[in-house]
């Protein structure tokens, strides 16, 4: 499954992890240098809500981005009860 959210298309993006070694000037060293740089992924912040989408309520993976600009209408609750089993 994509890690892409339904609503804004957040995708995951590419980084690097910057290795460094040595003391920095300030702490009284000669200075960082980079040893190594190795690729990594930023992922979108996807969580899995009920949401209310064209007159139905299904469940969407969305960012929390989307859900704190209100992008998203969520479900109500449901309030049914069980039948109970001695009324007939």
């Amino acid at each position: 499954m994509a890690r892409i959210c339904e609503l804004t298309g957040r995708a995951p993006r590419k980084g690097s992890i910057i290795w460094r070694s040595g003391k920095p000037k300030k702490q009284g060293g000669i200075g960082t240098h980079i040893t190594a740089i190795t690729k990594r992924r930023f992922l979108p912040n996807l969580q899995r809500v009920k949401a209310v989408i064209n007159g139905e309520v299904r469940y969407v993976r969305v960012s929390t981005r989307a859900l704190k600009k209100g992008l998203v209408t969520k479900a109500p609750k449901r309030n049914w009860k069980p039948a109970e089993a001695g009324k007939a």
